[in-house]
């Protein structure tokens, strides 16, 4: 048996387990749902990193779960507890994490990664319970509140994970904030997109 095969089914098991268990909260927490969904990935982005998972095996993993997540679209038969019908953000995250991995060194994808799953997933609940106290329609509205959860946390993730000085890290995570709270480009690809630019600078 491949030595990998062990983690890769415990990576996966975390990211099924958490669309399944998300299920019970219902349709309407499914911003909420779509979020915990991302922090599922986590176990398998640290399993990467530490050399347990191929980059191989972990691209097309994720790229098979965008297809998975896709055919609900295509269909029309969303799974509602987390998908949003005509966003497709679940989708293009899955996508993106594809080819970050594919084309990316190890050392630079992981952070990128990182922020994608726990700084999106974090200023998206930010933001939910904001609106949701103040009586909003919750599913695609932004605040400044969300985007300095995510600042804080990818300031994190790029002091842990990053290479380069405190002024290069902390604009790096100021960047990507910007690029995942524009309103002209679904955050799953422009923080990707920008981040994958910014490798230029290291």
């Amino acid at each position: 048996m491949n030595t990998w095969l062990p983690y890769a089914i415990a990576a996966a098991a975390f990211i099924i387990a958490a669309i399944c268990l998300t299920r019970h909260l219902g349709e309407e927490w499914a911003w909420v749902n779509r979020k915990l969904i991302h922090f599922s990935i986590v176990p398998a982005i640290l399993m990467y990193y530490l050399g347990l998972i191929p980059k191989e095996v972990f691209s097309i993993a994720a790229f098979s779960f965008g297809v998975f997540q896709l055919w609900p679209h295509i269909r029309k038969r969303e799974f509602s507890w987390y998908q949003i019908r005509h966003n497709y953000g679940e989708v293009f995250f899955a996508f993106s994490a594809s080819a970050i991995v594919a084309f990316l060194p190890r050392e630079y994808a992981v952070p990128l990664l990182l922020v994608m799953a726990i700084s999106d997933g974090v200023t998206g609940i930010i933001r939910h319970y904001y609106f949701r106290r103040h009586g909003f329609n919750v599913k695609l509205k932004k605040h400044w509140t969300g985007s300095l959860g995510y600042l804080v946390t990818a300031i994190l993730i790029a002091f842990l994970f990053l290479n380069g000085g405190t002024i290069i890290k902390v604009a790096w995570a100021g960047i990507l904030m910007i690029a995942e709270y524009q309103p002209y480009l679904d955050d799953n690809l422009a923080v990707p997109l920008v981040g994958s630019l910014l490798f230029l600078a290291f």
